[in-house]
């Protein structure tokens, strides 16, 4: 219902609740709500067109359409697919930065009496592991959404696998943040090292937020919300 106007939109406080419920990349979410609205107002204008008042004929749409409770689901197993996309994408692309800045702390040379770069090549060779395994995954992930779904269903935990995947392979890029950071005050040439460092701290925060929603959206789609029925 529009403030102060007393005007009742039951198409657009139809879209809004669902709107409000649904968790999803900001694109992906908004051609979906764009399209259930075109849709809702496609039907109330045949509706319309057969005679039926305009107020009368949205609500029948809505009806016909489904209650929030009813398709929120539905809608939020497509948003959740599209997130686990996003983020596994987002691995693809930040996950062989891990394996840069460890190259790049390589090359950058140390004082030989400093002990830390034999502990650092240890750190690199596990991280360099963690990214490989985040990168295959997010390889594999981007195939099953993607052409192979047209074929094959979707697993229904690959998008809170990918979310997992993606924190760990962000505390990865966090570790090497400060592994860097303290390595860029002890070598001789830090310039090289604190770029790399913020190379990993960009990487951290950009995979730590996808792998979060991604995880949120899994979550959301294992148990969808109990919303009041009206």
């Amino acid at each position: 219902m529009s403030a102060g106007t007393g005007h009742v939109d039951p198409i657009g406080d139809h879209v809004a609740a669902l709107t409000a419920v649904l968790r999803g990349p900001a694109r992906a979410k908004a051609r979906m709500i764009e399209e259930i609205r075109d849709g809702l107002t496609d039907t109330a204008a045949a509706h319309a067109d057969d005679g039926m008042p305009h107020p009368r004929a949205a609500h029948q749409a809505v009806r016909e359409f489904g209650s929030v409770e009813e398709i929120a689901p539905s809608c939020q197993r497509e948003l959740t697919i599209a997130q686990a996309r996003h983020t596994a994408g987002t691995v693809a692309l930040t996950a062989p930065l891990l394996i840069a800045c460890w190259y790049l702390a390589r090359i950058a040379g140390h004082d030989r009496s400093w002990q830390l770069p034999h502990v650092a090549q240890l750190l690199a060779v596990h991280l360099a592991a963690v990214a490989t395994v985040a990168a295959l995954l997010a390889g594999t992930t981007l195939a099953a959404t993607g052409a192979l779904a047209r074929r094959l269903p979707t697993p229904e935990r690959l998008p809170l696998v990918v979310g997992w995947a993606a924190g760990i392979a962000g505390v990865a890029m966090a570790v090497t943040t400060l592994a860097l950071a303290t390595a860029s005050l002890l070598a001789t040439n830090w310039p090289l090292l604190a770029c790399a460092g913020t190379l990993a701290a960009a990487s951290h925060a950009v995979m730590a937020n996808s792998a979060r929603a991604c995880r949120h959206c899994a979550h959301l789609s294992a148990t969808p919300p109990a919303l009041p029925y009206g």
